[in-house]
């Protein structure tokens, strides 16, 4: 692995700890929010491992039915860990506010993505460099409440 990719990871880990220990510093009063976004923990399971796996990230899209995820890792040539192990793992945990949800996961399709797209980036105008910094197409994930 190349010393570009090494930093990009250890940068990624550094941030989502960074905000995981400015919600338990602050008893989570402050770190649910970034500009126009909520912020998420996603709860997965390790598609090698079966061991479970957490990270911070944002939802730039959300109402009481969903919360869309964008797996950009910030134009990154290769997929965010946490997006293989959902793609592997679909059945998924979302914590909001200290709340925790069953949530099912999967990659929107090509009609949904190209309606979702304009309105994630109008939340977030990152995600436009995000895209046009790499050859991959950026998934965008919907994250639905689970029905018992």
């Amino acid at each position: 692995m190349s010393i570009r990719y090494r930093a990009t990871d250890l940068s990624m880990k550094l941030m989502s700890a960074s905000h995981r220990a400015l919600l338990a510093v602050t008893g989570g009063r402050l770190g649910w929010k970034i500009g126009a976004m909520p912020a998420v923990e996603l709860h997965t399971i390790g598609r090698s491992t079966g061991h479970r796996r957490s990270i911070m990230l944002t939802a730039p899209l959300h109402d009481e039915e969903r919360y869309i995820l964008v797996a950009s890792k910030g134009g990154d040539d290769r997929q965010p860990q946490w997006y293989l192990n959902l793609v592997a793992h679909p059945d998924i945990e979302l914590t909001v506010r200290g709340q925790t949800m069953r949530m099912h996961a999967r990659t929107a399709t090509a009609a949904e993505r190209a309606d979702l797209w304009p309105q994630i980036v109008a939340v977030y105008g990152g995600y436009a460099g995000y895209q046009v910094k790499t050859e991959r197409e950026i998934p965008v994930v919907i994250c639905e409440p689970v029905v018992d």
